[in-house]
């Protein structure tokens, strides 16, 4: 054999053995792996606890819960735990940051979940899109959400953009009118803050393509405590109409200081926290018509399954809000089938299998087209205790709006 046969010939046997090494480095890797460390930050403190500490944490401890249970998640053909490290981000987009950092730097963790708000969400992007993590946004609404999935591939945008839900929302109202059930006057009220800034900004477009009159147009700060003198602004103009593109707190302070004023319009809307459990809870009867962003297929077998064990995992059996939880409950659904058909924590894999595969999930069967679903609730109603999904009307499980809202009991 001459010289240049042997040193090919010995080339190759090296190149096979190296091959050979890293499979079987890959494969002790994998069986060396005895849990699935999952890392996140939310709001435990500040403005956006009450969102968190509705939508997001129960579900992630529940889904915790229940793959735990179950012997954890499979990885190749062994089963192994989750293993939680949690930090409170105080509902700041430094907070967030930094706890970021360390979960990825310091803890090392495999996943990472996501923060609760369209804020944080977009505050801590950047972070995981350079750290290579999936980052499954599934309590973020911006119209920027088609551009971020692009700069970011690792980001899933799974409540959709602005723009849609203000276009669904004033479709619907262009319904309602040609049906004689409202007028041209709108009243809009709305949070400065990422999501308030991005709803309002895409529904006076809108509206004023649909030749509605806005008669009233107001942002105001984070934190704000006193609502009184703009809902009492809004009375005095008598619309069918009032929107409020608002935080949970403020969703509650509203509603509240529009009870006792008498403020009834035709079309009462308000979000996010319309749609949550302490809302119904506050109000009772009151809830009766109101409309707020997002809902669900209230009559689905596994919406009603995904209710009965959130009820029975929750502390004091809360329930989950009825737009963005079972939206983020099938995010983790999702997460897990994605881990579990590539059969090991690589991230890359993981991603590009969120990417290109289809999920079985609470809110049914899901496949992303440009790292977006492509069904969503953008309006629900409070009837008869539930709070269902009524718009897009073609849904499964929209039901009819309730029209003109009943007036406000006495409490």
């Amino acid at each position: 054999m001459g010289s240049a046969t042997k040193q090919r010939a010995v080339g190759l046997a090296a190149g096979l053995a190296m091959m050979a090494g890293a499979a079987t480095i890959s494969w002790s890797e994998a069986q060396a792996q005895t849990s699935v460390k999952i890392g996140y930050a939310i709001s435990r403190t500040g403005p956006a606890a009450g969102g968190a500490a509705v939508t997001s944490i129960p579900n992630y401890e529940l889904w915790v819960k229940e793959v735990n249970a179950a012997g954890g998640i499979k990885l190749g053909d062994k089963r192994v735990p989750i293993e939680v490290v949690q930090y409170d981000d105080r509902s700041s987009a430094e907070e967030a940051a930094k706890a970021l950092e360390r979960l990825i730097n310091q803890d090392k963790v495999d996943f990472i979940l996501p923060p609760w708000g369209t804020g944080l969400n977009l505050a801590v992007g950047p972070i995981l899109n350079k750290a290579g993590y999936p980052h499954l946004a599934s309590t973020a609404v911006t119209d920027r959400a088609p551009e971020l999935a692009k700069r970011w591939p690792n980001s899933f945008w799974l409540l959709g953009t602005s723009a849609d839900a203000s276009k669904t929302l004033v479709e619907l109202l262009v319904k309602l009118r040609g049906e004689g059930k409202i007028g041209d006057t709108v009243a809009m009220v709305s949070i400065a803050d990422g999501f308030g800034i991005d709803l309002s900004a895409a529904a006076r477009p809108a509206l004023a393509a649909a030749k509605f009159k806005l008669a009233y147009d107001k942002t105001y700060p984070v934190g704000t405590q006193d609502l009184g003198p703009i809902v009492n602004e809004v009375k005095a103009l008598n619309p069918d109409t009032f929107i409020a593109f608002s935080y949970p707190p403020d969703t509650i302070a509203i509603t509240e200081q529009a009870r006792i004023s008498g403020f009834n319009p035709k079309v009462y809307y308000t979000g996010v926290g319309t749609a949550f459990p302490l809302f119904k809870g506050k109000f009772g009867a009151n809830a009766e018509g109101v409309m707020g962003i997002g809902g669900w297929s209230g009559d689905s077998p596994a919406i009603k399954d995904y209710l009965a064990r959130h009820k029975a995992s929750a502390a004091n059996g809360a329930e989950p809000d009825r737009w963005a939880s079972a939206v983020t409950f099938a995010s983790l659904q999702m997460l897990q089938q994605a881990i579990e058909r590539v059969g090991k924590v690589d991230r890359a894999a993981v991603i590009k299998d969120l990417q290109t595969g289809s999920f079985d999930t609470v809110i049914g069967k899901v496949k992303f087209e440009n790292n977006m679903p492509t069904n969503y609730w953008w309006v629900g109603q409070w009837q008869g205790g539930e709070f269902y999904g009524v718009a897009p009307s073609g849904n499964a499980g929209a039901r009819q709006p309730i029209l003109p809202k009943p007036a406000w009991k006495a409490q």
